[in-house]
């Protein structure tokens, strides 16, 4: 048995140098070592801004830094050897890895078509704002730099639904092409929300299925990925993912874990998508992202027994990814709800060792965030090895006050020293009488974070008193289970 932990190894503003990959291999050892079991590495394949792009403005999905497309051999991390590289040496040392898979949208297309359009309303997608008229759309791609290699599949104007700029006027719009209709298994924000950037895919057209079967299937053959972070679930058709997946496995054999990001900060939307995916994959827990971001804006007012309240972490831990930021979130980006530093020990204490669902770690908290003078949160790497050696057995929540909430792990016979006790404050902090269980009984236990100082003697009843101090985390473990951490140098 391991704790399943998750790094999104990447960050918005990594520098364009092609590194990444051979960092990542060289690093893989040290993941492990941290108590990393699966790593999401960023978009692989070409994309519209060459070595600049992050690798969500899809270009060629074929190429993984071989051809010289967009100005670039390599891609901003690397070349395809470097990145096969990096996967093998993660795989060595039993770390999966989850390729990240953007199939909603194409970008950078090499040259136009005359389309007819017409135009809908940003606000509401079913709703048309002018007649229909012949617009100049970007959706030929040709891909000349790979020559057909992989794949001869051209992408036309009847690949996609719909753009968001018409070359001949210089304008932008949410363009319908005619004879197409918007994807309709899709978020209902904006009346229908399958328009999100760039050419947009039609799901519809069996031909544009196909290929991504086919894409899809020559990925897992030339990287051999454990699985998959899927971009943009909500704006693509909820049965293709269905099928896609479903297809991939049958493929490669594998389990293929995989995790789909639909942003939203609503539970019914998340919980309707599950319900009617054929439990095909975990959603990131969007709604938990967005409590921790209030908490950590508050100033010691959150109701802290209603944290968890409205998450997919509470309702449905099977298909909860837990995070706390991510590269969208970071300051400057679109989506930025950045949780503020005080907050972030107090948030991965929470994440990591409370048990349910696979946790993701973000690159930005582990190392920081140089672009934004942002540095690592500093109880991280402790906080993943407690999870990894002592975060086991039954759970208990104490979320019964607003200002200071807690659990317990009772631990188990599998993991030595195993269980602790986690107490959380936003406000002034305190102590909470909690029931360790029986394993911890009569046991002296200590903060392995050095918040709270001296230590606790478990009653033979299995309870004690435990301790936070203020706008603070206290993890509470075994003496011995302490020792262990400092013999290991964490």
């Amino acid at each position: 048995m391991i704790n399943q932990t998750m790094l999104q190894y990447f960050e918005w503003y990594l520098p364009a140098n092609q590194r990444l990959w051979r960092r990542c291999a060289a690093q893989a050892g040290r993941l492990r070592e941290l108590g990393i079991t699966m790593v999401w590495l960023p978009p692989a394949y070409k994309g519209a801004g060459g070595a600049q792009d992050v690798g969500y403005g899809a270009y060629d999905l074929y190429d993984l830094g071989e051809f010289d497309q967009k100005g670039t051999v390599g891609t901003k991390y690397g070349t395809r050897e470097e990145y096969l590289a990096a996967v093998r040496a993660l795989q060595s040392e039993g770390i999966a890895v989850l390729a990240d898979i953007v199939l909603n949208h194409r970008m950078g297309a090499d040259g136009t078509e005359q389309v007819p359009a017409v135009e809908d309303a940003g606000n509401d997608r079913r709703r048309q704002i002018g007649p229909e008229t012949v617009i100049t759309a970007w959706t030929r791609f040709e891909f000349p730099g790979r020559q057909g290699k992989y794949s001869d599949f051209v992408w036309d104007w009847t690949c996609f639904d719909g753009t968001d700029w018409d070359q001949g006027r210089k304008r932008n719009g949410i363009y319908l092409f005619r004879d197409k209709s918007w994807d309709s298994q899709v978020d209902s924000e904006n009346g229908n929300y399958d328009y999100l950037m760039g050419a947009d895919l039609d799901f519809s057209n069996p031909r544009v299925v196909e290929e991504m079967k086919r894409w899809g299937k020559w990925y897992l053959e030339t990287v051999g990925m454990d699985g998959f972070r899927l971009d943009a679930v909500k704006h693509i058709n909820r049965d293709f993912y269905t099928d896609w997946l479903n297809t991939m496995r049958a493929e490669s054999g594998k389990e293929l874990f995989t995790v789909g990001e639909y942003w939203s900060p609503e539970l019914p939307r998340l919980q309707d998508y599950l319900q009617g995916d054929g439990g095909v994959m975990s959603l990131f827990d969007v709604p938990l992202h967005f409590r921790l971001h209030e908490a950590s804006r508050s100033h010691g007012n959150y109701p802290m027994d209603k944290l968890l309240e409205g998450t997919l972490w509470q309702a449905d831990p099977d298909h909860a990814v837990p995070f706390v930021d991510n590269h969208d979130t970071q300051p400057g980006q679109a989506l930025a709800s950045w949780v503020d530093g005080w907050f972030k020990p107090l948030a991965y204490g929470l994440i990591l060792l409370r048990g349910g669902g696979c946790p993701c770690v973000f690159w930005g908290d582990l190392y920081g965030i140089p672009h934004d003078q942002i540095g690592p949160v500093q109880e991280l790497p402790l906080f993943l090895k407690v999870r990894e050696l002592f975060a086991w057995g039954e759970l208990e929540d104490y979320f019964d006050n607003a200002n200071v909430v807690g659990f317990v792990r009772r631990g188990d016979e599998a993991h030595p020293d195993s269980g602790l006790v986690v107490l959380i404050s936003d406000g002034t902090g305190g102590q909470k009488q909690m029931t360790a269980g029986n394993r911890l009984a009569g046991r002296t236990m200590v903060d392995c974070t050095g918040h709270v100082p001296g230590t606790v003697q478990v009653g033979t009843d299995g309870r004690a008193v435990f301790r936070v101090q203020g706008g603070s985390i206290s993890v509470w473990v075994t003496k011995e289970a302490a020792d262990r951490l400092f013999t290991e140098g964490v």
